[in-house]
Parts: C-alpha cells; sequence; structure tokens
C-alpha cells in the first residue's frame, strides 16, 4: 500500500479544474506588505501622488420574492431594511481601517449605497470616491458587505436562509495602476 504522504512528494496534486496553479513560495521582497522578516506591514504611501480615486462594488442579498415584498411594501417586523441596509453600507465604508488591518485610515469623499430588490434578491452596489495616495476599493467591499449584513440583520425574523453572495469589484478608477474594470469572463 502506498503512503499518502509520499505519492503526495513524489506527485504534487494538481489544481481542479477552473483553478489556478499556485506558486510554490512567493519571493518576500516581491510582497508589498510584509517586511525583510515575513511579519505583516502598512505600506507607506507618504511619496505617493494625490489623485482622485473611484471604486465601485457589488454583491446581492438571496432570499425569498416573499421577503422582498415585504422590502417593498416597507412590511419587515424590524422596519425599512432598505433605509437600515443604506446606512450601514455608508458607515462600513467609513470605519473600513478599524476593520481591515492593514488598509489605511483615509478621507472618503462620496459614498453612495444603492439597493435594488430584484424577484429574490437585493442587488447591491456602492461607489466610493476619494482624493488620496491609496485606492478605495476594500472601502466599496467594506460598504457591499455591512449594507448585506444590515440587510440580514432585519430579514432574518422572515428568512433566517438570507444571506449575501458574489461581493467583488466591478471597476476602479486612478492610482497609479490606472483604471480596471473587472474582466467579462469574471462576473
Amino acid at each position: 500500500m502506498t503512503d499518502p504522504a509520499q505519492l503526495e512528494q513524489t506527485h504534487p496534486a494538481q489544481p481542479e479544474h477552473g483553478e489556478r496553479a499556485r506558486p510554490e513560495q512567493t519571493d518576500p521582497a516581491q510582497l508589498t506588505h510584509v517586511d525583510a522578516a515575513g511579519s505583516a506591514r502598512m505600506v507607506d504611501v507618504a511619496a505617493k501622488p494625490v489623485s482622485v480615486r473611484r471604486a465601485v462594488a457589488a454583491g446581492r442579498l438571496r432570499t425569498t420574492t416573499e421577503v422582498v415584498d415585504l422590502l417593498r411594501r416597507d412590511g419587515l417586523p424590524k422596519g425599512d431594511a432598505l433605509a437600515v441596509g443604506r446606512l450601514a453600507g455608508i458607515m462600513g465604508a467609513k470605519r473600513t481601517p478599524d476593520l481591515i488591518p492593514l488598509c489605511h485610515p483615509i478621507a472618503l469623499h462620496g459614498v453612495t449605497v444603492d439597493l435594488e430588490p430584484g424577484d429574490d434578491t437585493v442587488e447591491i452596489t456602492a461607489t466610493v470616491r476619494t482624493a488620496d495616495r491609496t485606492g478605495v476599493e476594500m472601502e466599496a467591499l467594506t460598504a457591499v458587505a455591512t449594507a448585506g449584513l444590515a440587510l440580514i440583520d432585519m430579514v432574518k425574523a422572515v428568512d433566517p436562509a438570507a444571506s449575501i453572495e458574489g461581493v467583488r469589484v466591478l471597476r476602479k478608477e486612478g492610482g497609479k495602476t490606472g483604471d480596471w474594470n473587472r474582466p467579462a469572463d469574471r462576473p
């Protein structure tokens, strides 16, 4: 009988269909958030120029058609879930550096959170703007996640199985790397 550990050494696992092969080890000198000793650090952005930056992120609340009907009619036991979700998303964007350890605290110049009820979903889109030395992708993602979590809190009495899904950056603008749009094959 073959020892599985020995088999792994001689025949490393191949990535599953659709997965990317993982590099054996990344050179620490190439990692921006790791110092020479391998410890996490916040990147110093003081020398970077200030530029206008914008990020758009999206996700969705998955629930039931009955719950979406209650959302539209403002008929949930806890009140106006869409207003609460919108405000929670804005507050989440503002608190991102308190939640994400290596995220820089930056001044946000604009945050919008749009909530669009569908049949059994609520589409969540957050747009965040700043003029600073680092981007606002994490703030946009945090806005979407926080809005989604607040919506779950508001609907859990009538749908304990509600979930948030598909939280992702759709586009970013500005900064050294310029503009980026989510590829069509990675919706």
